[in-house]
């Protein structure tokens, strides 16, 4: 569906004449709702879960960013010191090499946080962390917020 949903983009594209990432996007969503108006006929109801899965972890991560910059920041402006730093070994529930790169590479990418290392069975990943108030919670925010966003999209 996704193949048959960027084909429609580029249909419209060559049907307006204009190639700009704007106009790009604008196809992708006309695809995307024809393949919608047409899914009981063809069983495609999957690929809008997954489309939408996508799109929730995608307004989540940027969202997570913007959090993590706007503390960050903070911290630079400000005269005293408000860092706890410490490096957390978080469990994982993530089995395959392609949820846990993501998964650290989206620790990784946001400001303050850092992954480190992988334990060698693959079961635990250890993170630095600029601000660790209460370890637990910080486990359970990873845990819940961000790995389990990775889960649904990938599987």
């Amino acid at each position: 569906m996704l193949l048959l949903n960027v084909l429609l983009a580029l249909a419209w594209i060559a049907l307006t004449g204009q190639f700009t990432p704007g106009n790009l996007g604008i196809g992708f969503v006309l695809g995307y709702l024809l393949i919608w108006l047409v899914q009981r006929p063809t069983g495609s109801a999957q690929y809008f879960a997954k489309v939408r899965r996508v799109f929730g972890f995608a307004v989540f991560f940027l969202w997570e960013l913007v959090k993590a910059n706007l503390r960050v920041t903070y911290a630079v402006l400000t005269l005293r010191r408000y860092m706890r730093p410490g490096v957390i070994a978080v469990p994982l529930d993530l089995r395959s090499e392609v949820e846990i790169t993501l998964f650290a590479n989206c620790i990784t990418l946001t400001p303050g946080t850092l992954s480190l290392d992988i334990s060698t069975d693959r079961r635990v990943l250890y993170v630095h962390a600029m601000y660790v108030d209460d370890v637990e919670q910080f486990r359970r925010e990873l845990k819940a917020g961000l790995e389990r966003r990775v889960q649904e999209v990938l599987q």
